[in-house]
């Protein structure tokens, strides 16, 4: 996936209210970012971080300009915004790169199922269950190689994996995908110690048939795109 507009670099002055980050741009300017982020950003919001921030001069948007990576002093990338992994697997979904989904040729997005929720993709194809994918951005890193999930408490990650259970016990396949926004980090974990409560319910949907997957990703300032597998730790 590629950036619709050339990011730029600037300076992080500071993140409030979730949505907002103020930095600081190379020419002087003050500019106040939209942070596509609900969760704690636990380790990616510390003033003087090197962000790289998206251009806008759309009329509908309040804000003209996004944020879309932090780059870190080793030189790695951390993607922040939390939209990116929907947009980057569709991509990947549609050309067959993600070899545990690539027999399902209908992608379908954010379709209603469930108790008042959607899905992140729902995939068919005669002969083979409907496939339900629910895609989770993964940018926690506590370890060095290490990303976790969550980075903060999440009722609605729960919810989304009751729901998938549901679906498995109606006869359909469930997939759970989180998807590594970093280039620094090569295993996985659930932060069980943040939210017990995500990891008990993670637990028993694996139980019930829910499948795990986790893939990293190639990042830059010019695009995000999907990199290998990786087990989970």
């Amino acid at each position: 996936m590629k950036f619709a507009t050339p990011l730029i670099p600037a300076t992080l002055l500071r993140r409030y209210k979730r949505f907002l980050a103020d930095c600081l741009l190379a020419d002087g300017r003050e500019i106040t970012a939209h942070c596509a982020n609900p969760g704690s950003m636990m380790g990616l919001a510390d003033p003087g971080m090197r962000v790289w921030l998206e251009p806008n001069d759309d009329p509908k948007k309040k804000l003209n300009y996004g944020w879309r990576l932090i780059e870190h002093e080793n030189g790695h990338f951390t993607g922040v915004d939390t939209s990116v992994p929907n947009r980057a697997l569709r991509a990947s979904l549609e050309a067959g790169e993600i070899a545990e989904l690539a027999a399902y040729e209908t992608i379908r997005p954010e379709v209603k199922y469930g108790a008042a929720s959607r899905i992140d993709f729902l995939l068919t194809q005669p002969g083979l269950p409907d496939c339900y994918v629910e895609v989770k951005s993964a940018t926690l890193c506590r370890q060095p190689g290490l990303v976790e999930f969550p980075d903060s408490v999440t009722k609605r990650g729960t919810k989304h994996l009751g729901e998938l259970t549901n679906m498995v016990q109606q006869g359909h396949r469930a997939v759970m995908l989180y998807l590594v926004q970093r280039t620094d980090c090569q295993h996985f974990q659930l932060a069980a110690d943040i939210d017990p409560t995500y990891a008990a319910a993670f637990a028993q949907a694996q139980t019930a048939g829910v499948e795990r997957l986790i893939y990293t990703t190639n990042i830059s300032p010019d695009e995000i795109t999907l990199g290998p597998a990786i087990p989970a730790g």
